[in-house]
């Protein structure tokens, strides 16, 4: 999979729809297609735009998210993943989605940092299945049912997920980038300056920039000075 997972965003109250998309869109992997406020919308601009990603309310004014969440499995093409985004908490809801095929369930209010997890889970699980072969074998098809590890879970021993999202909003602010996407003019930065923006040392610093780049969220380039190593400079992905 490449580029940006296409997202559609339904949600009946504009204010919390334009927070979502904001958490969303602060995602590098992810941008927001549209918006839908009914359950008929969300089944129309589904169709129209053939999102990645459905983030799904489930009150909604016309017909009940769950019923949307069953017209989606009926659409053509690649199956859509669903994440629930509501208020609901009753039992019989959680489970009527997971049957559904939800791959996360997000009770509200959420904050963005817990959908930034659920959406790397998101991406991780389309790549795993993207680099899968056409036949599996148990272990490959065990691997696959049971889902992508939190990215803290991914972590290489020794990092932490509090360090490794202060290392990655320091290395956004350093390049310019605001929101959803990089200025024009955005910059990269040396690990010795995300250290000190971050108050780490410039060895941490550097590992937890290498994984971001193993993960994908960064981007290195050599830099070539007259004399010496060439200095690794570091942007957002």
């Amino acid at each position: 999979m490449t580029g940006q997972a296409r997202t559609l965003v339904v949600e009946d109250d504009p204010v919390v729809a334009t927070v979502h998309r904001g958490f969303v869109e602060s995602h590098p992997r992810f941008v927001v297609v549209g918006e839908a406020r009914t359950g008929a919308d969300a089944l129309r601009l589904a169709s129209a735009l053939r999102p990645d990603l459905v983030l799904l309310d489930l009150h909604l004014p016309d017909f009940g998210g769950l019923d949307v969440l069953r017209q989606l499995r009926h659409l053509p093409g690649p199956p859509v993943d669903v994440v629930a985004t509501t208020a609901a908490r009753e039992l019989d809801t959680v489970r009527q989605a997971m049957a559904g095929g939800v791959v996360a369930y997000l009770v509200k209010p959420f904050t963005s940092a817990a959908l930034r997890e659920r959406l790397d889970e998101v991406w991780q699980r389309r790549e795993d299945v993207r680099r899968a072969q056409d036949t599996l074998d148990q272990d490959e098809v065990d691997q696959l049912l049971a889902g992508p590890r939190s990215a803290v879970d991914r972590l290489p021993k020794g990092l932490s997920g509090r360090s490794r999202d202060l290392v990655r909003e320091a290395l956004a602010g350093l390049c310019g980038v605001s929101g959803a996407a990089a200025s024009a003019a955005a910059r990269d930065a040396s690990a010795a300056e995300v250290a000190e923006a971050v108050g780490m040392s410039r060895v941490s610093a550097r590992r937890y920039l290498e994984h971001l780049v193993t993960e994908g969220y960064a981007q290195v380039t050599p830099r070539y000075g007259t004399t010496g190593r060439p200095e690794n400079r570091y942007r957002p992905a």
